[in-house]
């Protein structure tokens, strides 16, 4: 039995998505809150794997049950008197139960997965947003977990700009850290500025995958392009160098989001994993998956 879940967290007090031996990351702790649960040992495959102080809002998940968790899961019964529920959609409530009502980290819906549901190796695309707190918006300290400072006023027209300007195939390997034989292609499919009503900027980051620290280096390029450091066309031709330049800098982790996952239809979920097993080239149909 497999099983799909929504997950949201605050990633200020995690050391990241991954297990690490001796650190708090959010994959210890909600396993460890389905061991509880279930019994054994859950391990959980995730859409993608965020850093340190990462945040997200539509992480998605799935884990496989064994036999003796299946049995245990379904064995739950209602109260007397209660209406009959679904043990795999209250799994979500009863890992609440286990973290706790205020904890940073929740489990927004469980549900049983599609045929083929692969959350790492089906997913079509992933969506980030970065936000920043410039002059023009001031710093808000109770927004201060989820948005960067910057205290420049930063040209937004220029910065929109420059990331619609990135949008397509191609090699990020100078917007990314490189990885041991980890390929770098990329296929952008949104980028993209604006400010909201308490002028705040907000970038919208969309692609098939992401390398890692990609979406922060880009928004790193952006605000030097809002700083008057560098000229919308320059983020382009700094792509097309694929070597990483200093005006670029990684920005802090704090001021993004993981916000949704894509599937495709459940009957193409088990060739898009297949497809995306595989490396990819230029040319080729697929992708191997690094993180952000």
């Amino acid at each position: 039995m497999r099983i799909r879940l929504d997950i949201a967290y605050d990633g200020t007090h995690f050391r990241g998505w991954a297990r690490q031996p001796g650190l708090r990351t959010v994959q210890e702790t909600l396993e460890a809150a389905l061991a509880r649960i279930l019994g054994g040992q859950p391990r959980l495959v995730v859409a993608g794997r965020t850093d340190a102080g990462v945040h997200a809002a539509g992480q998605v998940a799935h884990i496989d049950l064994d036999e003796g968790q299946r049995e245990r899961l379904m064995a739950r019964r209602p109260r007397a008197g209660a209406a009959a529920v679904d043990p795999i959609a209250t799994l979500a409530a009863r890992l609440t139960g286990v973290v706790g009502a205020y904890s940073d980290v929740a489990v927004t819906r469980t549900a049983l997965a599609p045929s083929g549901f692969d959350a790492r190796f089906s997913a079509v695309w992933r969506r980030y947003e970065y936000r920043i707190a410039d002059a023009v918006s001031g710093y808000d300290p109770l927004e201060r977990h989820r948005t960067t400072t910057v205290r420049a006023t930063l040209d937004e027209q220029a910065m929109d700009a420059a990331a619609r300007s990135l949008i397509g195939l191609h090699d990020f390997a100078a917007y990314c850290k490189p990885r041991e034989e980890a390929t770098t292609i990329r296929t952008l499919l949104e980028f993209d500025w604006h400010r909201d009503a308490d002028g705040v900027l907000r970038a919208n980051v969309k692609a098939d995958a992401f390398c890692h620290s990609m979406v922060r280096a880009l928004v790193g390029g952006c605000v030097a392009v809002g700083e008057g450091r560098l000229d919308p066309a320059d983020l382009g031709e700094i792509r097309d160098a694929r070597e990483r330049v200093p005006e670029v800098k990684v920005l802090a982790a704090r001021g993004l989001t993981l916000t949704a996952v894509g599937y495709p239809a459940d009957d193409l979920l088990a060739q898009r994993a297949e497809q995306t097993r595989a490396r990819r080239d230029l040319d080729g149909p697929a992708i191997e998956i690094d993180d952000e």
